[in-house]
């Protein structure tokens, strides 16, 4: 039988990071891939997200890697595949 890890919170929940709470403008590039509305990062990612599970981009052996489309790829700077960690640094650029 496994055991249940007992959480080590004192009572303090965790404060979101203001940063990452702060809207953001896409770029032209990514605004085809997410909308152009500003969103915090958190958000951002979630779309792209949504955007790469519906359209299959998620390579099938190696789950990290994300192949691109016509609209990704300008996005990535014309990469065909990214890893995932790679992924969230190239939109950041797309990001104001």
């Amino acid at each position: 039988m496994a055991k249940k890890k007992a959480k080590k919170s004192g009572g303090k929940k965790r404060k979101p990071n203001a940063a990452f709470m702060k809207p953001m403008t896409p770029s032209a590039t990514l605004a085809a891939v997410i909308g152009s509305s500003a969103m915090p990062r958190t958000e951002v990612t979630k779309k792209i997200w949504g955007y790469i599970k519906r359209n299959g981009l998620q390579d099938k052996k190696n789950k990290r890697m994300i192949n691109s489309d016509e609209k990704l790829k300008p996005v990535f700077g014309g990469k065909s595949q990214v890893s995932m960690f790679e992924m969230t640094r190239l939109v950041n650029k797309h990001l104001k």
